[in-house]
């Protein structure tokens, strides 16, 4: 029998107040979006950190975003080998299905996978290398980024930080060895963007290709 319970009573109060308000005030919208379905012209790749908004740091609405998160905002090399593959499920998806013109990857400060990560790597999380951690699996994909911010001398704090952004950088080149992806690029259909966010001061910096550096927004 599945244990399920029922949703807890915070949660419900506040779905009752989001239908009595967001949802009753724009009805006919929502009544739009069911009826023609999603055309969302941009996908967002964010870590699940429960601090990290992209929703409300866009300020967008139902309908814009076709939104991804999962740990470290990590996206896998393309690997048809029937495994399970939900992020790569959903750029499939959000490029040949929905036809999105940008992807953006948004890596944020303070971000606890990348920081298992970087423990993993150094030695330091002995039980992330166990091959029955998830957690250890999936940050094998940020693995090369630590071998470019190992050795630098700023201290631990700046080798996170460097790390973060590395995880951008990861993930972005991982994007672009998916065929149909890269098939977009080269038509002028997609174009795809790389962020970092500092929770603390709101401030978001993107990646430059020319310099190779990120730079406040």
């Amino acid at each position: 029998m599945h244990r399920i319970r029922p949703l807890p009573g915070y949660l419900s109060k506040r779905l009752n107040g989001w239908r009595a308000t967001d949802f009753n005030d724009n009805r006919a919208w929502y009544a739009s979006l069911a009826e023609r379905g999603q055309h969302p012209r941009a996908m967002v790749v964010s870590c699940c950190d429960s601090r990290v908004d992209p929703m409300a740091m866009f300020g967008a609405e139902p309908g814009d975003f076709f939104l991804v998160r999962n740990v470290a905002n990590l996206i896998p090399p393309y690997a048809p080998d029937h495994d399970h593959h939900g992020t790569s499920a959903a750029i499939e998806y959000a490029v040949k299905a929905l036809g999105v013109a940008h992807i953006v990857v948004m890596g944020h400060s303070g971000c606890g996978g990348v920081e298992a990560c970087f423990d993993m790597c150094s030695g330091a999380a002995p039980e992330l290398m166990e091959e029955k951690s998830f957690i250890g699996r999936w940050m094998d994909i940020l693995a090369p980024g630590f071998e470019v911010v190992k050795d630098m001398k700023e201290g631990r704090p700046a080798q996170l930080t460097a790390l973060e952004h590395q995880g951008v950088l990861v993930s972005v080149d991982n994007l672009l060895t998916f065929p149909f992806v890269q098939d977009a690029i080269n038509e002028k259909r997609l174009s795809v963007h790389g962020i970092w966010v500092n929770i603390a001061s709101g401030e978001m910096h993107e990646y430059h290709g020319d310099t190779r550096t990120f730079d406040p927004v």
